[in-house]
């Protein structure tokens, strides 16, 4: 009886293993700290910062929402994904699959520790907000909603 769960098992294994093109996604710079930190200090526009990993589930149900975001508000607002905790292959493959047209710049932080040092968690997914003189305005926890993400960019764009 265990015999026939072998091939449905395979096939699952098989269905699992990624098909997703990166040769169009470049190597994603590793950052630190000091980095962000002179990014926010010298930045002319808000920022959102989106913080993620491609195995945080939550973060690939607000990846449409970010990417028509950025879309609509990056003329305006600079969009930078953060990738924490992850590896190249699996960032690279997540930027593919969810955040092709999206104009963002993305970031990679392999030890988590940049959220922590901006005054987050190391919870994904993350959302800071930073008005044009890099002070942060707000920070959300969790999945965030177009309501909040729509209201958190107006706040920022109006300071």
């Amino acid at each position: 009886m265990r015999l026939r769960w072998i091939p449905i098992f395979a096939l699952l294994l098989v269905a699992c293993g990624s098909s997703v093109d990166i040769s169009s996604v470049p190597e994603i710079p590793v950052a630190s700290s000091g980095d962000v930190e002179e990014m926010l200090a010298t930045t002319d526009a808000p920022i959102v910062l989106n913080v993620w990993a491609s195995w945080c589930v939550p973060c690939r149900s607000e990846a449409p929402l970010l990417e028509r975001a950025a879309a609509t508000a990056g003329g305006e607002v600079r969009f930078v994904g953060l990738n924490v905790r992850d590896n190249q292959t699996g960032a690279r493959e997540f930027i593919a699959e969810f955040l092709a047209t999206a104009p963002m710049e993305h970031l990679a932080d392999p030890s988590g520790a940049i959220p922590v040092d901006l005054g987050g968690t190391r919870g994904v997914p993350l959302t800071f907000f930073y008005d044009r003189n890099g002070q942060l305005v707000e920070l959300h926890s969790g999945v965030i909603d177009e309501r909040t993400l729509a209201l958190q960019i107006d706040e920022i764009l109006r300071r």
